[in-house]
């Protein structure tokens, strides 16, 4: 009976080994969640008399416990590398079935998806427009390869301040390549339908009238339309046109693109002082842009930045959570797979519920504690010595009691 019991004690020292040697093998990987060896008394119920002097029949593995606490936060300088601060796993697809990991260590296919080391894609919720995602479905998530596409130019913002001193210009009609024929002018570049840009250049003129100027508008150097007149109130501030708005006749491009039709926003132009000044100045058009790279929020919404200055909403990605994450089924490249035990996965984003924030620029360590390894690694051979020893002495009672004669 002791070599039974000393065996089963040689087995259970085995298996903690293992485990301890699988915990400091993977000390280094990303994402890893280290594990412990349970184990459990092994007792023949009715083979043994009841009461005090029963004697057990050794010692089993009851189970390999995952342990699931945060590792360290490692920073990177890969926009891709992602770390959850909390709870969730990231969501992969491995050939339509999902998967989970805590590993963020992701990279960009040749076909431009989102993968894992491994291959495996990562899965968000896909874009709705007006900045939502729908949350009713999961996607690979994947990279523009080609060029942002260019934006024609449709309306121009001008804050500006007209000098309420101003004299009328002493020579007449308009001229835009005489500066004697206007007071004030300032340029912006617009763009057309295929992303050429242009010079549009709005001239100040002041009228006879009091408190009133006329305003010409011209694409690089063509006059765009027979002029504007603004009126200003004896307070400065800009009473025609209504909401401060001039339409612009189209203007015709001679690169083959689109006409550009645009409106003037002079909503904040005031005449105060004798100083012209141009306090603010934009326009809502761009040029072909190319991928620069990617930004991923602590939300998890995945932006892909171009040089034209434009950014696109690729997806959010979607974490997933558990029950009982320590009864989901270890798969290989630090992955893991639902069961059972686990329950079913329950879907959600970043920094909602009892999700985690995602940190870009960042990996989550390993959770293995080193230093307790080796401590465990020592107290697992020591058992294994004593239950060896176990043997030696059942062995040698045996022997004695075979030689008596």
């Amino acid at each position: 009976m002791p070599f039974r019991i000393a065996l089963s004690g040689l087995n259970a020292a085995s298996a903690d080994l293992g485990v301890t040697a699988n915990n400091i093998a993977n000390v280094n990987t990303t994402g890893f969640k280290g594990s412990r060896a349970e184990f459990a008394e092994v007792f023949a119920v009715g083979t043994q008399s009841t009461g005090s002097s029963a004697v057990g029949s050794g010692v089993r593995l009851s189970n390999i416990s995952q342990q699931f606490a945060q590792g360290n936060v490692d920073f990177t300088e890969n926009a891709l590398d992602l770390a959850i601060g909390g709870e969730g796993f990231f969501v992969l697809s491995d050939n339509g079935s999902r998967v989970y990991t805590r590993a963020g260590n992701f990279s960009v296919d040749n076909n431009g998806f989102v993968v894992n080391p491994a291959g495996k894609r990562l899965q968000a919720y896909p874009p709705s427009g007006d900045g939502n995602f729908n949350t009713g479905s999961l996607n690979d998530v994947q990279l523009s390869t080609g060029a942002n596409p260019p934006q024609s130019t449709t309306a121009i913002d001008y804050g500006v301040n007209l000098p309420a001193d101003a004299e009328p210009p002493t020579i007449a009609p308009f001229d835009a390549a005489d500066p004697n024929t206007f007071n004030h002018t300032t340029s912006v570049t617009i763009y057309d339908s295929l992303g050429a840009a242009h010079t549009g250049t709005l001239y100040f003129i002041k009228d006879a009238a009091t408190n009133t100027w006329n305003t010409q508008f011209a694409v690089d150097g063509n006059v765009v339309g027979a002029g504007d007149q603004l009126v200003f109130g004896n307070d400065g501030q800009l009473q025609t046109p209504a909401g401060g708005v001039i339409n612009l006749p189209a203007y015709t491009p001679s690169n083959g693109a689109a006409d550009i039709t645009m409106s003037l926003n002079l909503e904040g132009a005031t005449q105060f002082g004798s100083n012209f000044g141009v306090n603010s100045l934009s326009q809502d058009g761009f040029a072909t842009g190319r991928l620069t790279g990617i930004e991923v929020t602590s939300e998890g919404i995945l932006f892909a930045r171009f040089t034209n200055g434009q950014s696109t909403e690729l997806g959010k990605l979607a974490l997933a959570d558990f029950a009982n994450p320590g009864g989901l089924q270890q798969l290989e490249d630090t992955s893991w797979g639902e069961s059972f035990t686990s329950g079913d996965a329950r879907l959600g984003e970043a920094g909602t519920s009892s999700f985690g924030l995602i940190q870009s620029g960042a990996l989550e360590a390993s959770n293995v504690d080193l230093t307790e390894q080796l401590v465990n690694m020592i107290t697992a051979q020591r058992n294994f010595q004593a239950n060896s020893q176990m043997i030696s002495t059942a062995d040698t009672v045996t022997q004695t009691v075979i030689n008596i004669r």
